[in-house]
C-alpha cells in the first residue's frame, strides 16, 4: 500500500512534467483556458479603509475536468494563489469548500468538478487613502486533469474603489462563506491493529440515518485515501475504521481534518460538515477476538497476576520445557527417600531458582524498553549469541547426562545429603535453566498477563512475573510437600544409572534444534561455527574425564587445555553477527502455501475485501512448529484455505523485528505464537485463535458454519 501510494504520487509528478503546458496571461479579472474559466471577485464593489473582506478567485470546469482541494489525494497539486496589492494588506488563508474524490484505478484523489469558489479573507489598512482605487492582482496557479493533467496559470486584476464607510457598498453573496464549523461533540481517535478508528459520539449521527461518511484530512500520508473507511455502528454515535498512511501519527499527535456527513432526510439527502482535530490517544484500543471461546481479558493487576500463575502451571507441559523434564524427574527420584523437611528444601531452592530468574529478566525487560528498544517475550532468543549458548549449555548438560563427566553428583546422586552445598546449588540451577528454555513459548493465559505487564510500570510488571515463576515451579513444590505423591514415585536402583544417560538425548535433540534456529537466522557458515564450538566442548569434557586419574602436573596440563578449548569455543561465539544478518521461514518449507507478512500486503488485501489468516511464528518457538504440523500444514486445513480464497500470511520473529513486535502489542500479546483471521469483507473484526491448535480448532473458525463447530 506504501509503495503503491508513493509511486501513485510519483506518476502525477511525472504525468505534470511531461504534459503539455499551457498559460493565460491577463490583467482584467477573468481568464480563460481550453479547461477552466477564472474569475477574480470581491464581496464589495467598494471598499473603505479598515474593512474586513473576502476575494476570491472562481473556477468554472469544464465536463469530465477536475482541480484539486488542500490535500489531493494520492496524485495532483494543490491550487495556489498570489496576491499582490498596490497597498499594504493583510491576507488569511483560502477557506477551502468541500471537496469531492476522484478515483482512478487504485487512485484516489480530493478535489473540484464544474466550478469551485475559493475565497480569501482580507483586512485593509486603517490608512488606506481615499479616492485612490485598490489595485489587487492574483496569480493563480492549479493543475486541471482528466486523463491527462495540465498545469495552468492565469493572472486576475481588479481595481476597487476606496471610499468613505458611509458611501462602501452592500457586500455580496461571496462574503457568506464561512469555513466548516468545529464539531460540537465528542470526537476520540484510537490506534487498532490495522489501523485508526475515529469515535463520532453524537446522537445525531446513527448509521440509520447515515446515507455516507468520509473523513478528509488536511495533511497526506496520514491515513490511506484510497482505502475505504469502515462504518459501525457504536453506542453513542458511529465509528469510522481509517486505513494508516505513509506518514502515520504518534500517539499525541492531532488528526486535522473534515468530515463530511449525507443523512437521509425522507426522501432527501442533506449534507453536514465538521471540523475536526482529534488527538490520538496513547493507549491502545484492543480489538477483542470474536471467536467462541475468546481469550481472557485482562482487568487489573489481580487477575493478571492469576493468569500469570495459570500460564506458568501449564508451560511445564509445553514442549519447550521437555528438555529440563528429564533432569527434573531425576531430581525427584534421587530425592525419594530423603526426609520431609530436606524434600521441602529442595523444592523452595528450586522455586526460588526459578523466581529470581523471572525476576532477572523482568528487570531486562525493563532495561531495554527503557532504551527504547521493541521487544517481548522470547526476545532473547532473537539473539544469535544467546542461542548459540544455550546449544552449548543443552550440549554440555546432554554429555554429563551420559556420563561424560559429572556436574553435580549430588543432585542425581542416590541419598545425597541436603545439608551438601553441590545438592542445593543443583536445585537452583536447575530451576534457572528451565526459566530459560520456557521463555520461547508463551503458554495459554500466559499472553493476556504478559501483554498487560509490558504496558504496566515496573512495580506491577516485577509482580507479574514474580506470578508466572511461582505457576512454573508449582508443581515441583507441590510434589515436595504431598506425601501420598512422593509414594508413587519409583525407588532409587541401578536403573535410574540408564535412565540418566537415556535422558541425555533429549538435551543432545535441544542443542540440534538451536543449531538449528542459529541457521534459519544466520545460515551455513553459522551452523559450522557452531557444531565446532560443540566439537571443543566435547573434547574439554573428555580431558576433564581423563584428568581425574592424571598426576597433578598432568592436571595442570589439562587444566590449561580445557580452558583453551572452552575459550575458543566462547569465541567462535562471538565470531557470529551481533545482529541476525538474514530471515528464513520459521516452519514450513513449501512456501507455496502462505506468502511471508508485510503491513501493507496485510492492508490490501483487506482493502480487497479478501479473507486474511495471520500466523506470527519464531523459529525458536517449539510450539510455533508443533502447531504447523499437527494443525496447520494439514491438508484438511489447506484445502479448507483454498476453497475459501484465504490468503495465509506467515510473519517470522525468529529475528528482531519492531513491526511484527508492535502488531503483537496491539493485539495484547507479547511473544508468539498469534493467530489472527480476518473474515472476508471484515477487517474491523478479526478473529484470535487459541494459542494451541488442532486442525478442528482452525477450521472452526475460518468455517463459522462448519461442522467442525459442534467438536467442542
Amino acid at each position: 500500500m506504501m509503495m503503491a501510494a508513493i509511486a501513485a504520487r510519483i506518476c502525477g509528478c511525472l504525468m505534470t512534467l511531461l504534459c503539455l503546458s499551457s498559460a493565460a496571461w491577463a490583467t482584467s479579472d477573468q481568464a480563460s483556458t481550453p479547461q477552466v474559466k477564472a474569475s477574480l471577485v470581491a464581496s464589495h464593489a467598494a471598499v473603505s479603509p479598515g474593512l474586513s473582506m473576502v476575494l476570491a478567485v472562481k473556477l468554472e470546469i469544464a465536463p469530465h475536468w477536475h482541480t484539486y482541494w488542500r490535500n489531493p489525494g494520492d496524485s495532483g497539486t494543490v491550487t495556489t494563489i498570489d496576491w499582490k496589492f498596490s497597498q499594504p494588506v493583510t491576507t488569511g488563508e483560502i477557506i477551502w469548500p468541500l471537496p469531492d474524490r476522484f478515483r482512478m484505478g487504485p487512485i484516489v484523489n480530493y478535489g473540484y468538478a464544474d466550478q469551485v469558489t475559493l475565497p480569501t479573507p482580507v483586512t485593509l489598512p486603517a490608512d488606506l487613502p481615499l479616492g485612490k482605487p485598490l489595485h489587487v492582482e492574483a496569480v493563480v496557479d492549479w493543475l486541471v486533469c482528466k486523463e491527462e493533467c495540465i498545469p495552468q496559470q492565469v493572472t486576475l486584476a481588479l481595481d476597487l474603489p476606496v471610499v468613505p464607510a458611509a458611501q462602501q457598498t452592500q457586500p455580496t453573496t461571496v462574503a457568506q462563506l464561512q469555513p466548516v464549523p468545529v464539531a460540537n461533540f465528542p470526537v476520540h481517535l484510537v490506534q487498532q491493529a490495522n489501523g485508526l478508528q475515529l469515535l463520532l459520539d453524537s446522537p445525531a449521527l446513527k448509521q440509520s440515518v447515515v446515507e455516507d461518511v468520509w473523513f478528509y484530512p488536511y495533511e497526506w500520508g496520514r491515513i490511506a485515501q484510497s482505502q475505504p473507511q469502515g462504518l459501525s455502528q457504536t453506542e453513542a454515535g458511529i465509528a469510522l475504521a481509517l486505513t494508516t498512511g505513509d506518514q502515520p501519527l504518534q500517539a499525541g499527535q492531532a488528526l486535522h481534518g473534515v468530515l463530511v456527513v449525507k443523512r437521509k432526510q425522507g426522501q432527501a439527502t442533506s449534507v453536514i460538515a465538521y471540523t475536526l482535530s482529534p488527538t490520538l490517544s496513547a493507549a491502545v484500543k484492543q480489538l477483542q477476538p470474536s471467536s467462541d471461546r475468546p481469550a481472557p481479558e485482562v482487568e487489573g493487576l489481580g487477575w493478571a497476576l492469576l493468569l500469570a500463575f495459570a500460564g506458568g502451571l501449564v508451560l511445564n507441559l509445553m514442549p519447550c520445557v521437555f528438555p529440563v523434564l528429564s533432569m527434573k524427574a531425576l531430581s525427584l527420584i534421587s530425592h525419594a527417600q530423603l526426609t520431609r523437611r530436606a524434600l521441602r528444601t529442595q523444592g523452595w531452592i528450586y522455586t526460588f531458582g526459578v523466581v529470581l530468574s523471572f525476576v532477572l529478566l523482568a528487570l531486562l525487560l525493563l532495561a531495554l524498553k527503557a532504551g527504547g528498544a521493541e521487544i517481548g517475550w522470547g526476545f532473547q532468543f532473537q539473539s544469535p549469541w544467546f542461542v548459540c549458548l544455550m546449544a552449548y549449555v543443552m550440549f554440555a548438560v546432554g554429555l554429563s547426562l551420559s556420563g561424560v563427566f559429572d556436574i553435580g553428583a549430588s543432585v542425581t546422586g542416590v541419598g545425597s545429603d541436603l545439608a551438601d552445598q553441590p545438592g542445593l546449588w543443583g536445585s537452583f540451577f536447575t530451576g534457572v535453566l528451565a526459566t530459560v528454555v520456557a521463555t520461547p513459548c508463551t503458554a495459554p493465559f500466559m499472553a493476556a498477563a504478559l501483554g498487560f505487564a509490558l504496558t504496566r510500570p515496573a512495580p506491577e510488571l516485577v509482580l507479574i512475573f514474580v506470578s508466572l515463576g511461582l505457576g512454573l515451579a508449582f508443581p515441583y513444590l507441590l510434589l515436595t510437600y504431598w506425601p501420598r505423591l512422593q509414594r508413587l514415585l519409583p525407588k532409587p536402583g541401578v536403573w535410574m544409572e540408564y535412565t540418566k544417560q537415556l535422558f541425555a538425548f533429549p538435551m543432545y535433540g535441544a542443542s540440534l534444534w538451536l543449531v538449528w534456529v542459529l541457521a534459519q537466522q544466520q545460515g551455513p557458515l553459522a551452523v559450522g561455527l557452531s557444531l565446532s564450538g560443540l566439537l571443543l566442548i566435547a573434547f574439554a569434557a573428555w580431558v576433564y574425564a581423563i584428568s581425574r586419574a592424571m598426576t597433578v602436573t598432568s592436571r595442570w596440563l589439562a587444566t590449561v587445555t580445557i580452558s583453551t578449548a572452552l575459550l575458543a569455543a566462547l569465541w567462535l561465539v562471538t565470531r557470529l553477527s551481533a545482529v541476525p544478518t538474514s530471515t528464513a521461514a520459521a516452519s514450513d518449507t513449501t512456501t507455496s502455501t502462505w506468502q511471508p507478512y508485510s503491513a501493507e500486503k496485510l492492508q490490501q488485501l483487506l482493502a480487497e475485501g479478501k479473507p486474511v489468516f495471520l500466523n506470527f511464528t519464531a523459529a525458536w518457538c517449539i510450539s510455533c512448529l508443533v502447531n504447523e504440523k499437527v494443525a496447520l500444514s494439514q491438508p484438511a486445513v489447506q484445502q479448507s484455505f483454498q476453497q475459501q480464497g484465504i490468503t495465509y500470511l506467515k510473519g517470522d520473529w525468529t529475528n528482531k523485528d519492531a513491526a511484527i513486535t508492535q502488531v503483537l502489542t496491539q493485539f495484547g500479546r507479547s511473544g508468539v505464537p498469534l493467530y489472527v483471521f480476518y473474515p472476508a469483507g471484515q477487517p474491523a473484526q478479526p478473529v484470535v485463535l487459541p494459542q494451541i491448535l488442532t486442525p478442528a480448532i482452525v477450521l472452526s473458525h475460518i468455517q463459522p458454519s462448519s461442522s467442525f463447530q459442534s467438536s467442542f
